[in-house]
């Protein structure tokens, strides 16, 4: 490369959980750089789960951690351009992109929900993930299904 990469920011923690995943996750919900709204949505939607989950043992935040987890890829599936042709390309993901990726998907299969607020979207979605289950987890499930379909164009990996 001709230039040097960038440096990587450092995302400063949340100011209730004290926590980088939270800002993170914050910072991907923005709309319009209204962090504030973000971090209300996100806050508010961690009560609607913790009034719903009741009886589970954890807290909220760790229901929503675990959530992240349970929707996180392991591999996508890239093209690539070989001889005319074009092949999906399985590969594995960079920890910090499926964090962001995982992050992404969440929020935007909670914005797709119909519900009163994002809140409650949010929380909707977050309880679904958690239970193995919503839209965010069947994409994680359709992206290993299809790097398992095209796992014999592995050796084009770049």
């Amino acid at each position: 490369m001709r230039k040097a990469k960038p440096k990587k920011r450092v995302v400063l923690p949340d100011p209730v959980y004290k926590d980088q995943k939270v800002s993170k996750f914050v910072n991907h919900l923005m709309y319009d750089g209204k962090k504030t709204i973000s971090y209300e949505i996100f806050y508010k939607a961690l009560e609607i789960v913790k009034t719903k989950m009741a009886n589970e043992e954890k807290s909220p935040l760790e229901i929503w951690k675990q959530a992240l987890d349970n929707i996180t890829p392991q591999v996508e599936v890239k093209s690539r351009r070989i001889g005319g042709a074009t092949f999906q390309v399985p590969t594995e993901i960079r920890p910090d992109r499926k964090e962001s990726v995982s992050m992404k998907n969440m929020i935007a299969f909670a914005r797709k929900l119909s519900g009163k607020g994002m809140d409650e979207k949010l929380a909707a979605e977050i309880m679904d993930a958690y239970n193995n289950q919503g839209g965010a987890f069947k994409r994680k499930e359709d992206m290993h299904r299809m790097a398992e379909a095209n796992r014999a164009f592995a050796h084009f990996r770049f």
